[in-house]
């Protein structure tokens, strides 16, 4: 069963820091690029950041650049996102997700591209 469980969700003041884990199968974690995404109230999911596998490139979409870092255990079959300096604007369903193949330059940023997704966890930032 491929599986990826995110943790670490929960309700923070502006200006706080949180850590979301996603724990994957061991199958679902050797994929090319994790992602995490997320979807706020009445918007579409976009993209916050990706990893390879090996973790030697890491992408950021713009509006979290500086403030999030995501990492990667593969001893643990975990990836990590760190959030500092949070917003009420980032305020979303955070959802972790597993590439098997990048069709080309891009595809982290793409969430058709990816596999397997997480069920989410729930970020809020108060102001």
């Amino acid at each position: 069963q491929v599986q990826l469980v995110e943790s670490g969700g929960g309700l923070v003041q502006a200006g706080g820091s949180l850590r979301l884990s996603c724990a994957a199968s061991e199958r679902t974690f050797s994929r090319n690029f994790m992602g995490w995404f997320r979807q706020a109230p009445g918007k579409e999911r976009e993209f916050a950041a990706a990893i390879t596998w090996s973790a030697s490139l890491t992408y950021y979409a713009d509006s979290v650049k500086g403030r999030f870092t995501i990492s990667r255990d593969n001893t643990k079959n975990t990836v990590y996102l760190q959030m500092n300096n949070l917003k009420p604007g980032d305020t979303a369903v955070y959802y972790c997700a597993a590439l098997n193949r990048c069709s080309g330059y891009g595809c982290w940023r793409n969430g058709g591209e990816y596999d397997y997704w997480g069920q989410g966890t729930q970020v809020t930032v108060s102001s």
